[in-house]
């Protein structure tokens, strides 16, 4: 029997940038009724190929076959009307619309020559409730919502669609648990249905859960193809990262045995600190030389304690003290003038400046915190910038690349450089590695504790992922619901114990 036509077939598909060979003869095929997982560390061309398939980027050379007929795709409308249909990573919705206006942009139900706002709200509601198992007033803005049902909503739109391909990157990155669940019966039932459906992430347990097939880029090139059930996890990591996964040790076997640096006074804590609507009042103690995790589930509260402490809220009850010394924080500025830096978990809208260069990113904190008035110089700057860029192995053609311009993970290492240049007492990193390649999440994991424990610096380390808060972490605080339920140390912090701190009664 001949094997069926397949639904997409990429073949030799290159594409270069100024200076960049971004995909050299890369093959890609995509069959009906299957979930395929697109993996490689950021750089590796992923997005590239996704571009050029919607027709952001035109492509150099190679072949592009939809259901066996070649296609040459000029923008994304187009994609969308020959049924491939893309949910990024990045939200790139209408904030101030509603739910239902986001969902039916550009295709509105007209009734005598007028939007018919019942037939859309009608519509807009079974596609949230019975696709998405979702209740919520589609009638309400968008902003209006958090991050995850903004992230929902964007899949929501790209399902209206009917696609014949479904092009999901990174869809679960802003999703608690429960809704990545919701999104992984969605896309079974989208499978079932006859739909192909493009998977790009990092979660590798992910992969391994809902993906048929796996498709491995790197540096532009196709690493391999192969059944999800037929690679380990071990060689899948392999492949990813182009190297033995013995020449990696994990941080915490680096760790063992080092002496961690613990005053007996803290360098920062609090007392019954809070804000109402946003986080119960918490006690927390954060020491030099030590990494202090905050685990929970989306929405628990983690954020919310990293802005507290940063000065970005400001607490309407409790106390903080800052080595010994009573202190509050009107403005981040605060903060930055007493050692304190954030990395910020919303790196588009909060952290990068994207029209700035590299070298503007970085050293914007320590400008700040010396003041205007004392202008660093471009050449210290440049210094400044490309000892950061060398410590973090950033990837970039010289520091006057524009920030815009670098992958994802790059970005977020220039945002871990910037508050490293301001030399702060302590970091505070939420969510540094979401979003990045595995061998970026390993060294920012291991610069963490090099930061620690080598230069006796404060760490507070939020993180989703809680494999990576284990790993890290000298002690936890559990939070459930915006309150601090638990502190875990020592043998204690394990994932079965974090998980089961969190899902206990109350």
């Amino acid at each position: 029997m001949a094997e069926q036509t397949p639904v997409l077939h990429i073949k030799q598909l290159s594409k270069s940038f100024p200076g960049v060979q971004a995909l050299s003869e890369v093959d890609f095929v995509l069959r009906q009724h299957e979930i395929h997982a697109l993996m490689g560390e950021n750089g590796a061309g992923k997005s590239t190929l996704i571009k050029v398939l919607t027709g952001v980027h035109r492509r150099d050379s190679g072949e592009i076959l939809l259901e066996g007929q070649p296609i040459l795709v000029h923008s994304p409308q187009e994609a969308q009307k020959i049924g491939i249909s893309t949910v990024y990573q990045e939200i790139n919705l209408v904030p101030t619309l509603s739910v239902a206006e986001n969902i039916f942009l550009g295709r509105q139900p007209i009734k005598r020559g007028r939007i018919d706002w019942k037939a859309m709200y009608r519509r807009a509601e079974e596609i949230v409730q019975e696709r998405l198992h979702l209740h919520l007033d589609v009638r309400q803005p968008l902003g209006s919502f958090s991050i995850a049902i903004q992230q929902m909503i964007a899949i929501a739109r790209a399902l209206e669609l009917s696609a014949k391909i479904l092009i999901l990157d990174e869809p679960t990155s802003s999703l608690n648990l429960q809704e990545v669940q919701q999104l992984f019966t969605i896309m079974r039932k989208l499978k079932q249905e006859g739909h192909a459906i493009i998977f790009i992430t990092h979660f590798i347990d992910q992969v391994y859960e809902i993906s048929d097939r796996i498709t491995v880029l790197r540096n532009g090139r196709l690493i391999g193809e192969f059944e999800t059930a037929s690679i380990s996890r071990v060689e899948l990591i392999s492949k990813l990262m182009g190297k033995e996964l013995a020449e990696f040790r994990s941080a915490r076997e680096e760790a063992e045995g080092a002496e961690t640096r613990v005053e007996t006074t803290p360098f920062l804590n609090t007392k019954g600190l809070g804000k109402k609507g946003r986080i119960q009042p918490f006690d927390l103690a954060i020491y030099s030389g030590e990494v202090l995790g905050l685990a929970g589930l989306l929405g628990s509260g983690r954020t919310e304690i990293a802005n507290l402490l940063f000065g970005v809220e400001k607490a309407d009850e409790g106390e903080m003290h800052l080595e010994g010394r009573s202190i509050k924080f009107s403005h981040p500025r605060d903060a930055l003038q007493h050692g304190i830096g954030l990395c910020p978990e919303d790196r588009k809208s909060e952290g990068i400046i994207p029209d700035l260069t590299l070298r503007e990113n970085i050293v914007l904190a320590l400008q700040v915190k010396q003041g205007w008035f004392h202008f660093i110089k471009k050449k210290e700057q440049e210094e400044i910038a490309n000892r950061y860029i060398r410590l973090l192995d950033i990837k970039t053609p010289d520091c006057e690349q524009a920030m815009k311009n670098l992958s994802g993970g790059n970005q977020q290492k220039a945002i871990v450089a910037r508050w490293l240049a301001s030399n702060p007492q302590l970091l505070i990193l939420d969510e540094p590695t979401r979003g990045i390649d595995v061998g970026a999440k390993a060294e920012i994991q291991k610069l963490i504790l090099s930061l620690s424990r080598e230069q006796g610096m404060a760490i507070v380390f939020i993180s989703s992922e809680l494999e990576e808060v284990v790993r890290c972490s000298q002690r936890v605080a559990v939070l459930r619901d915006k309150i601090k339920i638990s502190e875990l140390s020592g043998q204690q912090i394990d994932e079965h114990t974090i998980m089961h701190t969190i899902a206990q009664d109350k």
